[in-house]
């Protein structure tokens, strides 16, 4: 992802998000990918809090082929997502944030799991690439709730369910 553009404004805006929530969901990709760069030390020393909360919070990984997780505080749940999910947004506290994990978010917004959808648009165009929403059984009409334009030129655009 070398073009992904980060700088950091952009790390504050991550620090933010990380402190105003309580877990991580991950598909199965995005579960790896994190935890094959979160927990390096070369991430612990140029990004120090992100690194620190990606590390600290509970995370719980959706997959039905995942067997093990070795990062700590890792949970893994291979049915009945839906039940579980419903249960987590019942409890008490903080947000939950779900990071990549495009499959994931379009399953849950099949069953309009997904209270916000927080996409950041890079200044790239890459040519190809992977669609964010794919499979979603029926239309889903979104508000624009909130918007940031970093001064790199990654703009933050947040929806809600109309």
């Amino acid at each position: 992802m070398d073009w992904h553009h980060v700088d950091d404004e952009y790390h504050k805006y991550a620090e933010e998000i990380l402190y105003s929530v309580d877990a991580i969901l991950y598909g199965r990709k995005t579960y790896q990918h994190m935890k094959s760069f979160w927990s390096t030390e070369f991430a612990k020393e140029k990004f120090p809090v992100v690194a620190e909360r990606m590390n600290d919070l509970p995370k719980v990984v959706f997959s039905s082929t995942l067997n093990n997780v070795d990062l700590n505080d890792t949970t893994v749940i291979k049915e009945k997502v839906n039940d579980y999910i419903m249960e987590l947004k019942q409890q008490p506290g903080k947000d939950l944030v779900i990071l990549g994990s495009s499959d994931f978010v379009s399953f849950l917004t099949n069953f309009s799991l997904v209270d916000e959808y927080q996409i950041i648009v890079n200044p790239v165009i890459l040519g190809g690439g992977k669609p964010y929403f794919k499979n979603i059984t029926d239309c889903k009409l979104l508000k624009l709730v909130r918007t940031k334009v970093f001064k790199f030129g990654n703009v933050l655009l947040c929806y809600r369910l109309a």
